[in-house]
């Protein structure tokens, strides 16, 4: 009976959440979010929809290329057309990639990279944040990732990485222990990656020790494109990866984003308004759901306002977008609808983060 009650209340709550002045309506918005636009609560008098819109705009599918796009390559597995792909999405707070330059990796990315400072990285963290590890928290989830970006100095015994959703890039992160005797990647850690305030006693965040390492670069304005590309996990993402890779860097580059070596950029610059980030990346769960793609979209990032000349506030910015099930076909939408038009696909959302409200859900 005390059950029945609670659900009853919260159905009325909801109706009344719709009608609370501006001023309120902030303060019960992350409670909203926890339910779904599709929720449904039971009472004694049947089902009762309670249709409360996303936090963010968006497109029910994606819209039909308007020209020839490659085709969709064979691959060795089927791929998942029928389980709902929302909420699909590994929970995390920040996902961390590291750079290794290479474009693809042994199924336990900890056993790769030998004699490479990235590789020191990747097994350094695991063993500081994975289970029994010194900062293991299972309510602050780290995702660490590999891509196929290069780090900053391949011959440092210094690694790089960028940080999402902190949107961060670290140009030189150190692996060893400094002349002082003092573990560098646990203070990478303590300054970087821990909770702001943890739960139930752990370990916080100590961002004072920032200052004593290597100065991080802010993502403000450029947009990365990661695509799962683990060909030594799972060959349907190894395939499909490459493919998705070169047609994501061709449609951002016909929409004035420069991606790379290739547009003649000798030196890249980390952070510019003009400039994308497309890698591959190593497994993030949902091989069956290939192509899988993330779009992170930087704090600082615009779109063209309706008047058409001004710029407002990107829909978008400072959230990642996980999707699936993408193709070849999918790229142009992908980045007309999301990465220009600040709106989230429906029919290939998997899930999204951002720092205020944690993980996205449709």
């Amino acid at each position: 009976m005390a059950r029945s009650r609670q659900i009853i209340d919260l159905a009325v709550w909801s109706c009344r959440f719709a009608r609370l002045p501006q001023k309120h309506s902030s303060t019960l918005a992350a409670g909203a979010r926890l339910f779904s636009s599709s929720t449904t609560v039971l009472t004694r008098h049947g089902r009762i929809p309670l249709h409360i819109p996303p936090p963010f705009p968006v497109t029910k599918s994606c819209p039909e290329p308007s020209c020839a796009c490659p085709p969709t390559p064979d691959l060795p597995a089927p791929i998942d057309h029928h389980q709902a792909l929302n909420g699909t999405m590994a929970a995390y707070a920040e996902q961390l990639l590291v750079c290794t330059g290479q474009r693809d990796w042994t199924s336990r990315i900890e056993d790769d990279g030998e004699g490479h400072s990235w590789g020191d990285l990747v097994r350094g963290l695991k063993a500081l944040l994975g289970r029994g590890g010194r900062f293991a928290d299972p309510y602050h989830n780290i995702l660490i990732t590999n891509s196929s970006f290069a780090p900053s100095s391949p011959t440092s015994p210094a690694a790089s990485a960028f940080l999402f959703p902190s949107f961060k890039y670290f140009p030189s992160i150190p692996t060893q222990p400094s002349l002082e005797n003092t573990d560098d990647l646990s203070t990478f850690v303590e300054a970087h990656l821990l909770p702001p305030k943890a739960r139930h006693g752990g370990p916080s965040r100590r961002p004072e020790l920032a200052s004593t390492l290597p100065a991080a670069v802010d993502l403000r304005h450029s947009p990365v494109v990661l695509i799962c590309g683990h060909g030594g996990r799972d060959m349907r993402c190894g395939v499909m990866a490459p493919v998705l890779e070169t047609e994501f860097q061709r449609v951002l580059r016909e929409n004035g984003f420069a991606t790379g070596a290739e547009d003649g950029d000798d030196a890249p610059v980390v952070d510019r308004p003009d400039r994308a980030h497309v890698g591959l990346i190593s497994h993030i769960g949902g091989h069956k759901y290939a192509g899988n793609v993330i779009v992170y979209l930087p704090p600082g990032m615009t779109v063209v306002g309706k008047d058409a000349s001004s710029a407002v506030p990107h829909p978008l910015a400072g959230k990642g977008i996980w999707y699936g099930r993408i193709e070849p076909k999918h790229v142009p939408g992908v980045v007309e609808e999301t990465i220009l038009g600040g709106r989230v696909l429906a029919d290939h959302f998997r899930g999204g983060v951002d720092r205020e409200s944690g993980i996205l859900r449709l």
